[in-house]
């Protein structure tokens, strides 16, 4: 997982809320082993039709993601965070999020912003009248800047530093290989290993 310090650019805005996560990434679409490969799927009912907002190819490229409350409801499925992140966003601005995939998100390091509701507004509209406006996400200060919006958001210390340093399980766990090494070297030969 790579650091995240501040992520600085253009928006897409999704203006929908209740988005449940079988709209995020359709069951179809999880067959695969592998957790890259579901960008081109995000979305994939919604991108059918040609108005949608991430055909706009005004908002390509967009690393932020805005969009209505209860982000991520419905199943616990880990695969619509990698799709979020697979299509390249790095962080996704919203009143609320549900609490399952608000994990997920963290877990791989794609940062769910809960706003204000009218702040979010505010994103959106600015984006939508101006799709190259740039949003900063710092996680470092734990603010949200661009024109006419200054905002803070909470994050618990623990996470901050996780994202901040770049690490997931695995890298949290790595950081003590070298006394993981020398208590399994102390193990009896006939216990299970690791």
């Amino acid at each position: 997982m790579e650091p995240t310090k501040k992520i600085t650019g253009t928006a897409a805005p999704l203006d929908r809320s209740d988005v449940d996560t079988d709209q995020i990434i359709p069951a179809e679409y999880l067959k695969r082993v592998e957790r890259t490969g579901f960008g081109p799927f995000l979305f994939a009912e919604w991108r059918k039709d040609p108005d949608f907002v991430l055909n706009d190819e005004r908002y390509s490229g967009a690393s932020i993601l805005l969009t209505g409350a209860n982000f991520g409801c419905g199943s616990s499925r880990e695969h619509a965070p990698w799709a979020i992140e697979d299509a390249g966003f790095k962080a996704v601005i919203a009143p609320s999020f549900a609490d399952i995939f608000r994990g997920n998100c963290l877990m791989i390091g794609v940062l769910p912003v809960e706003l204000p509701e009218e702040s979010v507004r505010a994103l959106m509209d600015a984006v939508s009248d101006d799709p190259a406006t740039q949003i900063t996400v710092d996680l470092e200060t734990k603010t949200v800047t661009a024109p006419g919006v200054d905002e803070s958001f909470e994050i618990d210390n623990f996470t901050q530093w996780r994202l901040l340093e770049g690490l997931d399980d695995i890298g949290l766990s790595l950081r003590n290989e070298e006394k993981i090494t020398a208590y399994e070297s102390t193990r009896e030969s006939w216990l299970p290993t690791v």
